[in-house]
């Protein structure tokens, strides 16, 4: 009975799938092919895949035929005809046959065979399942398995990487014998664009693609980390303090997009669809990234997109059992660098040198107290031993008996994180979810008080069938992010613990009270803390429609809400005088207690309704897209502050006693709207044609000046789809050539209302006072400009994508060139007696050009699987307008390329009195003096470039530089990515590289340099700093007359800018490197896992630069003193993933 129902199952779907294959029409033009490329191109331009036993069905046979719209019955009769081959439909699997194959019917049972590649060698290692279940195994050694119970009904999924997946119908069969085919890498990828899919193949833009398994096991907090490097043009870069745990990443598509100071370079940055961040979503559901990089990709997006677009689109459900997986990740960091600080002895020596270098008495340190620290150091005299009290009765901290290294003191050695995520999905034909839930708890390295990251977040997916033509989807994703830290620990910290670490000074006095009031430790650990909550809440819902075939209707609704709460409490600290008794508030202390509260709300709306149509006839195949976009986005926040704590058990505003309050608030908004379309053509794939129009209206400009047009067109050609090329395409399979153009708009500005005056203002702060109280003010509002509008970026794209040796080798060429018109700029110097700032115009245009080049390389050895992929992208951009009048070298310059380093080209370091002497002997119209005094051995020797025989600056502008030349370019070029991975046998491997292969970087700063022209309070003594230069053969320190560093001086009269400390900033750094393990499914199946995968991660391993150990190259030119930051990490983790 059981096998009569199941037969007449089958007759009944063979018959209906049949009459369905009738109305499938299909076009072909066919010269001498063979019969798997045929069957290939009609899986191209239907939804139906074919099965076969090669062994059975002659393949290799070639054939030649033309059809035009004939069904798909009538074309496999015309390649078959003369043959024995017949063919069955089952749940869109075309099953060939030869009719005189073995029929045998078969109730459920056992199923056994072999998988083997082309060339007939078994393949170990094949995954082979159950479609729409658990329930598999995998090929032994010699390519055999074996499967209990399986249907007559069931479909055999054979998986393998670098070949194509095969399913297989069971039917009648019980022995299979399967031959893999080598996957044809990238032909049928499927790209996300913008509102749509399409095929890589088809592709005119240029847009770079991100896969999960690059992101997978990356040991790092966010996705922006995981990017970095893995897209040619896609450049992110540290900002701000350095490492710190909420540290965000710079982000920019092909380099500086725009100078106007109020206005975005960034890219769009779209989650599903939607606006959103990468620091806000889970980085465990992504499941690729699309980079939408030259205007024709990102034009359908608009005004919004005006310098590329980041398309994330996140894991789903698929039909099928319930699937489980849960992964952790257990991680440790260290610094990356951590800066080495001289001990005592050679600080005081340093320090004296600086002092009697500078025209002083070289006796900032006694030499008694110069000969305790010896003493000390060299383990004479004990801790205990404190030096004097000072007349006021504090300890006199810089004399103690000490030998700290701050740097080690106020940083750990490791830090914990740990982060777990599950998700489950599943579904059924109609209906499908997946949802996700992750959390992670991040340790910092400051060793003080509380430095902590938290992460919550949720996600819930599910979309199906409503009926036969109306498809929904529905998304809810939060993630909650908690970021803690001591009050104290702002921005200006990393400056002062840098310019305060003098090793001399003890951390507790004998009493066991921290002991220097300028020790942060006690601040760190007692004056307050700061906590950061941001939770994200997005709701998104699709309706899909299908009115007929080949044409939707997609309705969205997106919906986000983001609130941003901060508490910031801040607390007196206190060092006490040498009798143990008195305390006096610390120099680290905030003068005042005090609670501060912050909260803000925004909420972002986004309606989208498009329509997408395809046409095809004969060769000719249309795609035409069209719709509305609408965002509005609004917040409102609100902050208060008050001083004077009656308690710091309990910080809030409520006990707080000073009378005056400082409080604010404000609600902003802003609103676009636009109207797009898109229109795809290709002619027998090999002609492309792409077209974008986008009208754009947004709420930031005047009435006059808010719409605007903004077209792109992009073209391509498939050279290998020729029929001239088919000689050569068994070696170049792939070679598509592309251009592009277009036009867009940015209305990013950072200011939402730039057309609006606005009035400063002031609280309490009148120099009068009203009823005993100083007023609150409010001053003349600055100008505007009526004609203020957008900055419009014109893009010009010329590409070739490559493949050969069947796609083993693949990879693309790009060159572009940008223009930023119209950037905002200061408007034309006035006199002062207008009272108020001058208008910003758009003054401003910018040109940028650049270079992408990618190459990837997979294939495999007998059992190992290997690929290679190297990015290499480089990008410059000239200033063409500028309002620089002067040519203020200070100021971007028009005609010259941004970055440019001015500096003096150097002779060398005077290495005696006599080579001073004769060098300014020859500079006759004023030596150096115009740039410092006191010329002697040890300091720099400038060239006179200009023959002026002097050594000047000039005016510092374009016409009056004096001996100023260009001698370098900070701006990053040449960022390359290398990405190798394997797997054999159960283990895999990665191994992550990126770098920059040339930058300059002219250092300024006490990290570099030491001593600075600021004094000594601005200054500090690492151990790079040793190498200076000393003249006495008697030097405490030892003679060192070769030094790298001249002789050490409070002020910068040798350290301008020139070509001796010209930095090679380049570098090169292991990013990640890991190691896997899946064990074997016949252990873990016992226990009911599918998948078990154990593996060993690393982050920022290794690096390779020409930098000294004062400078990270991916921190120089961020913090306040030109690496005065926290530092980045090195991560080291170890994890598993389990499927059940």
């Amino acid at each position: 009975m059981k096998l009569t129902l199941i037969l007449t199952f089958l007759t009944t779907f063979t018959v209906f799938a049949g009459s369905f294959a009738q109305n499938t029409k299909l076009s072909l033009k066919i010269q001498d092919r063979q019969v798997r490329e045929v069957l290939n191109e009609i899986e191209n331009q239907s939804n139906y895949s074919f099965m076969y036993d090669n062994r059975q069905i002659d393949v290799e046979r070639r054939v030649s035929l033309e059809v035009q719209g004939k069904n798909l019955d009538e074309v496999l009769a015309d390649i078959f005809e003369g043959t024995n081959v017949t063919y069955k439909l089952i749940d869109r699997h075309i099953m060939l046959m030869a009719e005189d194959s073995p029929a045998i019917s078969r109730q459920a049972g056992p199923v056994k065979g072999q998988v083997v590649d082309p060339n007939g060698d078994p393949l170990p290692g094949v995954t082979v399942v159950l479609k729409g279940s658990n329930v598999g195994t995998i090929t032994d050694f010699d390519g055999n398995f074996s499967l209990k119970d399986v249907q007559s009904s069931d479909i055999l999924v054979f998986s393998f990487i670098g070949m194509l997946t095969q399913e297989v119908p069971v039917g009648n069969q019980s022995i299979f014998n399967i031959t893999l085919q080598e996957e044809t890498i990238g032909v049928d990828e499927v790209v996300v664009v913008g509102f749509g899919t399409q095929k890589k193949v088809n592709l005119t833009g240029s847009v770079g693609i991100v896969e999960a398994e690059q992101l997978e096991s990356r040991p790092v907090q966010n996705a922006v980390q995981a990017l970095q490097g893995t897209v040619p043009g896609l450049n992110i870069s540290t900002q701000g303090v350095g490492g710190t745990l909420n540290a965000g990443r710079s982000i920019n598509v092909r380099g500086t997009g725009t100078i106007s100071g109020d206005a975005s370079g960034s890219p769009l940055i779209l989650v599903d669809g939607m606006e959103g961040s990468l620091d806000a979503i889970n980085p465990q559901d992504i499941e690729s990234i699309s980079v939408l990089k030259d205007a024709a990709s990102a034009a359908v997006y608009g005004s919004r997109a005006p310098f590329g677009v980041i398309l994330v689109t996140t894991k789903k459900g698929k039909a099928g059992k319930v699937q489980v997986n849960y992964n952790n990740n257990f991680r440790w960091s260290n610094p990356v660098l951590l800066l080495d600080m001289m001990n005592s002895y050679e600080f005081v020596n340093y320090w004296n040198d600086a002092d009697y270098n500078g025209g002083g008495s070289g006796q900032k340190f006694s030499s008694d107290f110069v000969q305790r620290v010896k003493d000390y150091i060299d383990g004479k005299l004990d801790p205990t031993d404190v030096a004097q009290v000072r007349g006021d009765g504090k300890w006199n901290y810089d004399y103690t008996n000490a030998n700290v290294d701050w740097m080690k003191q106020y940083y750990r050695n490791w830090a914990p994180t740990q982060e777990h995520t599950l998700s489950v999905s599943g579904g059924s034909e109609k209906w499908s979810y997946y949802l996700s839930a992750n959390y992670m708890d991040q340790e910092g390295l400051m060793r003080y008080g509380t430095d902590t990251y938290d992460r919550y977040a949720t996600t819930a997916k599910i979309s199906g069938d409503i009926s036969e033509h109306i498809k929904i989807a529905y998304t809810n994703r939060f993630v909650r992010t908690i970021y803690e830290r001591p009050t104290t620990m702002s921005d200006g910290f990393y400056d002062h613990i840098m310019r305060r670490a003098r090793p001399i000074r003890a951390i507790k006095d004998p009493n066991g009270f921290y002991m220097s009031d300028i020790n942060y430790i006690n601040a760190l650990e007692n004056g307050g803390r700061r906590n950061e909550e941001n939770d994200f809440n997005t709701q998104q819902l699709q309706l899909t429609i299908t009115p007929m075939k080949d044409w939707k209707i997609i309705g969205e609704l997106n919906y986000r809400t983001h609130t941003d709460f901060t508490h910031e409490d801040a607390f007196r600290v206190y060092s006490y005088m040498a009798d143990g008794v008195t305390p006096y508030r610390a120099l680290t202390s905030t003068s005042n207690d005090y609670v501060y509260e912050y909260a803000r709300k925004s909420y972002f709306f986004n309606p989208n309704v498009y329509s997408e149509y395809l046409k095809s006839f004969d060769q000719h195949n249309f795609k035409l897209m069209a719709g509305f976009q609408s965002e509005w986005n609004k917040y409102r926040d609100l902050s208060a502050s008050r001083q004077d704590l009656i308690t710091q058990t309990l910080p809030v505003l409520d006990l707080t006693t000073n009378p005056t309050a400082s409080i604010s608030g404000q609600i902003q908004k802003w609103a676009t709207v636009g109207f797009f379309g898109r229109l795809n053509y290709d002619f027998a794939g090999k002609y492309l044609f792409e077209g974008n129009l986008r009208y754009d209206g947004t709420s930031r400009f005047r009435e006059d000046k808010r719409w605007n047009w903004f077209p792109s067109v992009s073209a391509g050609w498939n050279v290998a789809a020729e029929d001239f090329w088919s000689s050569v395409s068994n070696v170049v399979t792939q070679l598509k050539l592309r251009a592009s153009y277009g036009k867009l708009g940015n209305q990013n500005t950072t200011s939402w209302y730039p057309t609006y005056q606005t009035f400063p203002t002031g609280t309490a702060n009148g120099n009068w006072v009203v009823d005993g109280m100083e007023p609150n003010t409010a001053s003349a509002p600055g100008l505007v400009s009526s004609s203020l509008t957008w900055e419009t970026i014109r893009s010009w794209n010329f590409g070739v994508d490559y493949g050969a040796f069947n796609n083993r080798l693949t990879g693309a060429f790009d060159y572009f060139i940008r223009y930023t018109d119209n950037g905002v700029g200061p408007g034309v110097t006035l006199p002062a007696a207008l009272g108020t700032g001058v208008p910003r115009v758009n003054n401003v245009d910018i040109k940028t050009t650049g270079l992408e080049l990618s190459i990837a390389w997979r294939d495999k050895l007998k059992e190992l699987n290997y690929g290679v992929r190297f990015s290499l992208a480089d990008s410059r951009t000239k200033v063409l307008s500028y309002p620089n009048e002067t040519g203020n070298l200070g100021q971007y310059i028009p005609g010259r390329y941004m970055n440019e380093i001015w500096g003096f080209h150097t002779i060398d370091i005077a290495r005696n009195e006599e080579q001073m002497e004769q060098h300014l002997a020859t500079l006759t119209n004023g030596g150096q003096s115009a740039i410092g005094n006191n010329w002697h051995a040890g300091d720099i020797m400038y060239e006179d470039t200009d023959g002026d025989k002097k050594i000047s600056r000039g005016a510092q502008t374009l016409y009056d530089h004096g001996d100023l030349e260009v001698i370098g370019n900070s701006t990053p070029r040449y960022m390359v990515g290398l990405d190798i991975d394997a797997n054999w046998q159960g283990f895999d491997f990665r191994m992550f590289w990126q770098g920059v292969l040339k930058r300059d970087w002219a250092p300024s700063g006490m990290v570099f340099w030491g001593t600075t022209s600021s004094g000594e309070w601005w200054s500090t003594a690492l151990k790079e700093h040793l190498d200076y230069f000393r003249a006495d053969e008697n030097d405490p320190l030892g003679q060192n007359i070769d030094s790298y560093y001249p002789r050490p001086i409070f002020n910068g009269k040798n350290q301008y800018a020139q070509t001796k400390y010209l930095l090679d900033a380049s570098y090169l750094r292991l990013k990640n490197l890991q190691i896997g393990y899946t064990i074997p499914a016949r252990l873990t199946e016992r226990v009911k896992i599918a998948k078990l995968r154990v593996f060993a991660s690393g982050e920022n391993l290794l690096t390779l630069t020409k930098l000294n150990d004062t400078l990270d190259p991916e921190s120089i030119g961020i913090g306040r003193q030109g690496g005065t930051v926290y530092p980045l990490s090195t991560v080291y983790s170890f994890g598993m993933s389990v499927n059940f």
